[in-house]
């Protein structure tokens, strides 16, 4: 199925001939998600220039019941931002709208346009001084909008939270076409309704973000990082909390290494070697910031790593001299996704629990996948310091990719039963998407599902906005 010419002349007039891609050589690249899960198709991707064009292209596929896949960067895992094989749908892509309306330093605020580069606003806010600490391995290429949308999380959540608590104002394009100006740069709005927060998360299914009004912070005038080895799994959280304790708070990420990520890593990227001696089950890579100038901040950071290696809790540390120390610290962490990638195929799971319970859950749900699937090679990651694991299984090393693949809605029964039955929740960072939406309607409380899905029909009538995400 594919869209009416006249539709297409009426997308032209708004948006401009450039700016409706028609040939399928320059639709391709839009069509497929990062893990090639989906593969959708379209007749055009629409790029407007503004929130005005954007308006005009909702109205006009409002009209015509005509669905609309709003698309950022198109760095999403679930998804989200594919459309529909039979071509029905169209594609937004808001890229052209990259614009940084203003930066206010003195109330640590900045407008943007969604299609903001997520590095572009990381380096404006470095150049007022600044940071926006949202950080994450897609952040040279996704666009502020998707990570609002999916309320992206990243490596630094512990210390600043997630995209939804880095937002104070959003502008929207509603389903109808009207636009909704929510860009008041207020930390205390107390007039109703938190419209905002409806939004983000909302992966576009209840209306396109066009423009945020974003945190900023005080830039970081200290940083240690160290890669450190644990006695045990279980001593993980007993080192998070002397961390969180002994520093004052200054905890800005504190990430969870199996051995066997590691060995990936130095199997497969290039330039990772292991920074310690010895070889041990398991890792964290902590770092400490701070925005005071001559704070000592090394001192309290080797003071808390000798006294958890007296303590028995750590078993080896290495700490970084440097900044480019610290990178080749960080890229054993960064690199394990893409590390995975060269082991065959990995099932994988984005999820979280209470902190106080990830070791738990990682022996538990190890134990239940190798007992399910003996060979399977589970690859437990991630920001540990929130209680986001990413529970990546890797195939056994003599098994079939495809046909280990085949096994992926089995396996995700298997491990997000257990996350319900510790009360955590099957969709930490990565958003529902269309690869989640089964299994929300199988986990979601009833009357939660129900509210989730009268918001949808109140805003979105004719469910033209990202069909057939997030909730059916």
């Amino acid at each position: 199925m594919s869209i009416d010419q006249a539709i297409l002349d009426r997308l032209v007039a708004i948006v401009g001939q450039k700016a409706c891609l028609t040939e399928a050589s320059d639709i391709a690249p839009y069509l497929e998600e990062e893990r090639g899960l989906y593969h959708g198709a379209t007749s055009v991707v629409v790029r407007p220039g503004s929130t005005d064009e954007v308006a005009a292209v909702v109205t006009l596929c409002a009209e015509e019941g005509i669905g609309i896949v709003p698309q950022g960067g198109n760095t999403g895992l679930c998804g989200g931002g594919i459309p529909a094989e039979n071509g029905s749908e169209i594609i937004l892509a808001l890229g052209r709208m990259n614009a940084v309306r203003g930066i206010d330093p003195t109330n640590f605020t900045m407008t943007v346009d969604a299609g903001c580069i997520l590095t572009d606003i990381q380096n404006k806010a470095d150049e007022q001084d600044c940071l926006f600490p949202l950080s994450l391995g897609a952040e040279g290429s996704c666009q502020i909008g998707g990570n609002l949308a999916t309320n992206a999380g990243g490596i630094n959540v512990l210390r600043y939270g997630n995209a939804r608590d880095l937002v104070l104002g959003l502008e929207v394009v509603l389903p109808d076409g009207r636009v909704w100006n929510g860009l008041r740069a207020l930390g205390k709005d107390n007039t109703g309704y938190a419209l905002k927060q409806l939004f983000v998360g909302s992966e576009g299914s209840l209306g396109v973000i066009t423009a945020a009004v974003l945190k900023l912070f005080p830039k970081p005038r200290e940083t240690e990082t160290a890669f450190c080895a644990l006695n045990s799994l279980d001593d993980v959280t007993r080192l998070l909390n002397r961390a969180r304790a002994l520093s004052g708070d200054a905890v800005t990420a504190f990430e969870l290494v199996p051995r066997i990520g590691l060995e990936f890593c130095t199997r497969h990227i290039d330039g990772v070697t292991d920074p310690l001696s010895e070889a041990y089950d398991w890792y964290t890579l902590i770092e400490f910031s701070t925005s005071r100038p001559n704070s000592d901040l090394r001192a309290g950071f080797e003071g808390l790593l000798e006294a958890a290696f007296e303590d028995g809790i750590i078993v080896d540390a290495v700490i970084a001299e440097s900044q480019a120390q610290a990178e080749n610290l960080w890229r054993i962490r960064e690199s394990l996704p893409e590390a995975q990638k060269h082991e065959g195929g990995s099932i994988k799971h984005d999820v979280s629990v209470p902190v106080s319970l990830v070791p738990e859950f990682v022996t538990r749900g190890t134990a239940a996948v190798l007992k399910a699937y003996p060979g399977a090679r589970p690859c437990p990651f991630g920001h540990v310091g929130d209680g986001n694991v990413h529970f990546n299984v890797s195939q056994p090393e003599d098994m079939d990719k495809d046909a280990y693949l085949s096994e992926w809605e089995a396996m995700n029964r298997i491990v997000h039963d257990l996350v319900m039955d510790m009360n955590g929740s099957i969709s930490a960072e990565h958003g529902i998407g269309r690869l989640k939406v089964e299994e929300m309607e199988y986990y979601k409380d009833a009357v939660e599902l129900d509210l989730m899905k009268t918001l949808k029909a109140a805003l979105d009538p004719k469910c033209t906005m990202n069909p057939g995400k997030v909730v059916h």
